[in-house]
């Protein structure tokens, strides 16, 4: 996946999970009780600071808190971009 942003230092993009729209059970959630993705894939990641290099790098799989980064629309597509420090955790 290539997006046409660097981002600069410690700051990371990522594509958010979609959104549930369905339950197991198959009942529609409402726009109004769906909750705001917490994980997501790096699509892009900085350089890292000179004495702090990322740990983070483009394809992993993370877990952010619910209201760290802020969204941006490129080519249709909303991302979050956010600091390395936003997330908690590379899943495997």
């Amino acid at each position: 996946m290539s997006v046409n942003i660097k981002p600069l230092t410690d700051r990371v993009v990522i594509e958010p999970t979609p959104v549930q729209e369905k339950t197991a059970s198959g009942i529609i959630i409402p726009d109004a009780s769906k909750e705001k993705p917490l994980k997501g894939k790096v699509v892009a990641a900085g350089p890292g600071k000179i004495d702090e290099p990322m740990t983070v790098k483009a394809g992993d799989n993370v877990l952010y808190g619910q209201y760290s980064g802020t969204e941006v629309k490129l080519d249709g597509t909303t991302y979050l971009i956010m600091r390395e420090a936003d997330i908690f955790g590379i899943l495997s």
